[in-house]
């Protein structure tokens, strides 16, 4: 992801120099032919070249908006993760039944939202093909570990882990069928995310569409100086060029922006997000064990339970 708000001119035009120097040697040896070695008239009328222009700049937009929407929607589904994180550990705080305020109960509770919390760095490393079990390592108990490290599919692998501790809980009474269901819902909706994610990292940019633009782009350089060479004569270098960095700068904006997990500066930024997801949660269970760890009870006939200033009601 990109850290600063000013991009250094150094770092953008680092990524189209090839072409700027393809396109200056092209230039300069097309003037020095012209002035020194060529005699005939070789002039096309600058109407041609601009309508070439005009194509380029149709296709263009057509390839950035496209290439924008793939990136947008990376970065919705990372905000319904979000979302949906902070509803699945508060379910679990607020339906997992704790009566007698138990030690068990609340390591329990922390087990599930430091696994959610690795299951969105391992997604994030997963979909940009990095390690994602080093990430989570401090996050799981050994068996979990274990477990995980036996699938090829480590974000699934966590999510069954999920499944697993819900279906003991509800056998344990612990939940309520129709807590399970609501829990179970949740943890839909992060498999659908994930899901989405998959799509859009395996669903390749048409290549011939990219192959058609960069024919045409050519052949729109190409073209040019014989439409300035009675017009601007040496100036046409830089401006042929300053013409081509344009093309080529939002060329390459979209090729960057259509591969939102590739760990690229345009990326979305799903470190930085799980990294917020872990803060919240870590904050969500903390203040669930600071609150019971200094409470004063008094149980009445075990029907309401009255926590300093606070009452709550066993379920």
């Amino acid at each position: 992801m990109l850290l600063k708000k000013r991009i250094p001119m150094r770092y953008v035009l680092g990524k189209i120099k090839v072409e700027l120097a393809l396109v200056i040697t092209y230039t300069i040896l097309f003037e020095i032919f012209h002035h020194y070695f060529i005699n005939v008239n070789v002039e096309i009328p600058i109407a041609i070249p601009a309508i070439i222009g005009t194509i380029i700049s149709l296709l263009l937009a057509f390839k950035s908006n496209q290439a924008y929407d793939r990136w947008w929607e990376a970065r919705i589904v990372w905000g319904a993760i979000v979302n949906e994180s902070r509803t699945l550990v508060r379910q679990m705080i607020t339906f997992y039944k704790d009566p007698d305020f138990s030690v068990e109960a609340i390591n329990f509770k922390e087990k599930f939202a430091k696994r959610q919390i690795a299951w969105c760095y391992s997604l994030g490393q997963s979909l940009r093909n990095d390690d994602a079990i080093k990430p989570i390592e401090k996050l799981l108990t050994e068996n979990e570990l274990h477990f995980v490290k036996n699938h090829k599919h480590i974000p699934n692998a966590l999510l069954v882990l999920h499944a697993k501790d819900l279906y003991k809980a509800l056998k344990d009474k612990k939940i309520t069928t129709y807590q399970q269901v609501e829990i179970d819902n949740t943890l839909t909706r992060l498999c659908d995310a994930m899901g989405k994610c998959e799509r859009i990292k395996n669903t390749v940019f048409p290549t011939t569409y990219s192959i058609y633009i960069r024919f045409t782009l050519c052949l729109f350089i190409i073209l040019l100086p014989f439409g300035l060479i009675s017009l601007l004569s040496w100036f046409a270098v830089p401006l042929i060029t300053t013409i081509a960095s344009a093309f080529f700068l939002i060329e390459k904006m979209a090729i960057h922006l259509q591969d939102p997990f590739e760990n690229k500066p345009t990326d979305t930024p799903v470190t930085a997000i799980a990294n917020t997801i872990e803060q919240n949660l870590i904050q969500m269970v903390n203040e669930y064990r600071n609150e019971f760890e200094n409470h004063d009870i008094i149980v009445d006939n075990k029907e309401l339970i009255t926590v300093k200033t606070k009452e709550y009601f066993i379920l």
